[in-house]
């Protein structure tokens, strides 16, 4: 008997696969291509798609050559302009002729939303090609609400309609059109793997309603249930944390921004969907804050992680561009590097099989969060790091020098211990042979923040108890 799998297969130079879903095991994490995935990047400001100066080919490689696996990017019904968030050089603020709109332009700085615009889908696809070809998934962020008037006077979809409700389902006119663009949208893209929709970026602003969310999904749902392939649908939820009470069917991520500390992960984890941070970059330019939250979030349980990376721009594709003092966040080569650590930290575990354990940590001089496969492997990461309530920056981190003595709880066993720079890769091996009970693990000398592995080693480790079936029966992605 045959026993079929899912296909990989080449169509035009590109490859078309299951898309991206959530592990049939264990549901708090993805499932990419036949591997367990976590998705970790420090990306541009989402206008790769619609700012015809931006060469996202470049941009791309900047990401696979740093080990990176994601990025977001806007749909075009909604765009800034210069200045807006104080980002120099914006590169979701293009110049009006090179804005590139689902809808040709007209006269007068209108669209003709009765018609589509060849070369957007033409872009689209590209970069959709592209990012397959690299590696990366990407979030298509379908709408986003209007901050300010001056983003909603830009927005193709500008009408007399108040500015607050044109998220909303009191506009049955703008309604068909929203939904004209996301079926359009969702139909051409229904071939990659790659890919996941969020709904509306930060929708907690601008009067964009649950209702509303919930339609949009709606869409997106009945589009595919008549096309080969299902996506993925995200709902942003909020800033900083919130606990999802009344969670939609439809939705399979849920996606937080500034979640930091990451308190998010933990006041949801047992909806068994994927909880992710898409958003940070408003606290400053220091690598160390950056590296510090991915970690912090993916070792809470989360499963996303992006950094808002200023140091992308037109012009500056390759991640180069020396951006002012007065931009709100940060990004560079350095820490995109350190990323792609953090995310190899964690394709060299079996994450599918570990679940947060904070109890195990006994003592510890600093910040600390661990995932565990209990009697088999353990994974702790510490750091010096702290949110400050109206400090500049908004989070500080400690770089002196440290030294940290852990105390975990561990069965009797013979253990394999690995000290992990983050910063640089670099490992520290030791062993212990440990009588059960309280380990003490002292670390080497660092500075900012340090990861540590402890695995089970040889004969001891076929005789622990395998964790996932026992911690999570039956558990089951949606």
């Amino acid at each position: 008997m045959k026993r079929i799998v899912a296909a990989i297969v080449t169509v035009a130079g590109w490859t078309a696969a299951e898309p991206l879903q959530l592990h049939p095991e264990n549901p708090h994490y993805f499932l990419f291509r036949g591997k367990p995935t976590v998705l970790v990047t420090s990306g541009e400001h989402y206008g790769a798609v619609i700012n015809r100066e931006f060469d996202y080919r470049v941009y791309l490689a900047e990401l696979r050559r740093r080990n990176l696996n994601h990025t977001r990017v806007w749909a075009g019904a909604y765009r800034e302009v210069p200045g807006n968030f104080s980002i120099t050089n914006n590169t979701l603020a293009p110049a009006a002729d090179k804005f590139v709109a689902p809808w040709p332009a007209i006269e007068g700085g209108r669209f003709d939303l009765a018609r589509w615009n060849p070369e957007y889908f033409t872009r689209l696809h590209a970069f959709m090609r592209e990012a397959d070809r690299n590696g990366i998934v990407v979030e298509m962020n379908l709408f986003c609400p209007f901050y300010e008037d001056s983003m909603w006077k830009v927005s193709p979809l500008h009408t007399n309609v108040p500015r607050t409700e044109a998220l909303t389902l009191k506009h049955p006119e703008l309604v068909k059109v929203q939904e004209a663009m996301v079926r359009k949208i969702v139909t051409k893209l229904n071939a990659f793997d790659n890919l996941y929709y969020e709904i509306a970026n930060e929708p907690y602003f601008g009067g964009v309603t649950v209702e509303w969310q919930e339609h949009i999904a709606k869409v997106v749902a009945a589009t595919e249930a008549s096309l080969p392939k299902r996506h993925l649908i995200s709902q942003n939820i909020a800033n900083g944390s919130k606990k999802i009470e009344k969670p939609l069917e439809l939705v399979s991520i849920f996606n937080f921004h500034y979640s930091r500390p990451p308190d998010s992960v933990a006041m949801n984890y047992a909806l068994n969907r994927v909880i992710g941070n898409n958003e940070t970059g408003f606290d400053g330019s220091a690598d160390a804050t950056y590296r510090i939250q991915g970690w912090d979030f993916l070792m809470a349980g989360g499963a996303l992680y992006n950094n808002l990376d200023y140091s992308f721009a037109a012009g500056n594709e390759a991640g180069d561009f020396a951006y002012p003092p007065s931009t709100p966040g940060g990004g560079s080569a350095t820490l995109r590097r350190q990323l792609g650590l953090l995310r190899r930290f964690f394709d060299e575990m079996p994450f599918v099989r570990m679940a947060p354990c904070n109890e195990v940590i006994k003592r510890a001089v600093a910040s600390s969060r661990a995932l565990c496969e209990p009697g088999r492997l353990y994974a702790v990461h510490i750091h010096h790091g702290r949110p400050v309530k109206d400090g500049k920056p908004k989070y500080q981190v400690d770089g002196s020098p440290q030294r940290t003595t852990l105390e975990l709880e561990l069965p009797a066993g013979s253990y394999d211990v690995r000290w992990f720079d983050t910063k640089t890769g670099s490992a520290r091996n030791t062993r212990i042979a440990h009588a059960g009970g309280l380990a003490t693990i002292a670390s080497p000398e660092y500075s900012n923040d340090i990861a540590l592995r402890v695995s089970r080693r040889g004969r001891d480790r076929q005789r622990a108890v395998r964790p996932a079936e026992a911690r999570r029966p039956g558990l089951r992605a949606r």
